[in-house]
């Protein structure tokens, strides 16, 4: 069996990521779809909408045969180090084509931009230098040192969200020599961080949980953005837990963990550098909201996602010592369909990690995503918080026999 391999993070799964699923099969005449979905916190460290099992079971319903965990060591980092992570355990899986989302929409400019930088290496990372000494941010150092050595139109531009993670994909491939063979469709519509719907079909995650948030959670505004399945799923999280997920949930606890940390403690901190942690604990004490607390902290040097990221590892007391680098060491099962069990059955004895389905008998292994999945649960209250917890223990991977039945 023919396997593509997507990287996603489905916050939460609606007709745009439809589409890619559909023609990420496709265009690469795969018998099945792989996802490797992070987990309970995301990239741009914030806590997902839903936890990762009702986001695994959109997933399936919307097209995916299989659904892993991308490891909390590399979900929760910089556009590189995820791509590492995300490579690696599509790679272990067995795909033969990874299909990723991207504004230029072909696969040449990705191969033609990372052998225009290698053959510029040395004055790129110097240009890159020269602006971060301007105070600028890491990815705008990056885009502004790209424009400076004069790229001819037929390479990426690198000021686009999705071109940019895209080019860490391929150039992991590359880094790691897995074989994997990189596509990439045209993204439809709605930008990565549009805020407004502007097509009556298609809109960004980030437009949906906006006006989740601002319509007091009414889901009748999103309806038409999402798959049935996606939308009765996330209807049925609302009911059982009482709430969707979002950084206000965590801000106690944040600003309690600030406060009663000393400046020493925070510096050991997955990313919190250049004097970063005096900064953080001044703004934290009269700051009423995690919203508000951003804005105080937030710099021209450090992007909002940066900064989003340093909170997180702080609400998680993650020291650098404890995120890898380099390539995923297992694959955590978190759903499969019909088609994707029967995958795993003929090629279980040649996956390139140890399959993980019990995180009661790999404690050790998974000991971050497991903590990641205990602070998660503290954003619900009362019995929520205590059936969310348990789900992570309790909570075998999701099978699903027929991706068309409504769930």
């Amino acid at each position: 069996m023919k396997a593509v391999g997507v990287v996603v993070e489905y916050n939460p799964f609606h007709n745009g990521h439809k589409y890619h699923l559909d023609q990420a099969k496709e265009q690469s005449g795969a018998d099945i779809v792989i996802a490797v979905m992070s987990g309970n916190f995301l990239q741009r460290g914030e806590p997902a909408l839903v936890s990762k099992w009702a986001r695994a079971e959109m997933a399936l319903y919307g097209g995916a045969d299989l659904v892993f965990e991308l490891p909390y060591a590399f979900a929760a980092q910089n556009a590189d180090i995820f791509a590492d992570g995300a490579i690696s355990v599509l790679a272990a899986a067995g795909c033969e084509s990874v299909c990723f989302g991207s504004e230029a929409g072909e696969i040449d400019s990705f191969i033609s931009t990372l052998e225009f930088l290698a053959n510029h290496e040395t004055e790129f990372q110097a240009k890159i230098k020269k602006y971060n000494a301007l105070g600028y941010s890491y990815p705008k150092s990056v885009s502004l040192s790209f424009e400076a050595l004069e790229p001819d139109g037929s390479l990426l531009d690198l000021s686009k969200p999705n071109n940019i993670l895209g080019l860490q994909y391929v150039a992991a491939i590359n880094r790691h020599g897995s074989g994997l063979r990189p596509m990439t469709i045209k993204r439809k519509n709605a930008g990565y961080h549009d805020e407004h719907f502007s097509s009556e079909t298609i809109a960004s995650a980030t437009s949906i949980r906006k006006s989740l948030f601002s319509n007091g959670s009414n889901m009748e505004s999103i309806q038409s953005y999402l798959p049935r399945s996606s939308f009765h799923l996330l209807m049925r999280y609302k009911k059982h837990y009482g709430r969707f997920h979002s950084w206000e949930d965590y801000w106690p606890l944040l600003k309690y963990k600030l406060l009663q940390s000393s400046p020493e403690e925070l510096a050991t901190i997955h990313e919190v550098e250049e004097g970063l942690e005096y900064r953080l604990r001044e703004n934290s004490l009269h700051a009423t909201s995690f919203m508000e607390f951003m804005e105080k902290i937030k710099t021209k040097r450090y992007t909002w996602t940066r900064l989003q990221r340093v909170c997180l590892h702080i609400l998680m007391n993650v020291k650098r010592s404890e995120m890898q680098a380099g390539t995923a060491k297992y694959l955590r099962l978190l759903g499969m369909s019909a088609t994707g069990r029967a995958y795993l059955q003929k090629n279980k004895k040649v996956l390139g990690l140890p399959l993980v389905s019990r995180p009661s008998a790999s404690k050790d292994l998974l000991e971050l995503d497991i903590r990641a999945s205990r602070i998660y649960s503290l954003g619900l209250d009362g019995d929520s918080q205590d059936r969310l917890l348990k789900e992570e223990f309790s909570q075998p991977p999701i099978q699903i026999q027929d991706k068309k039945t409504s769930c």
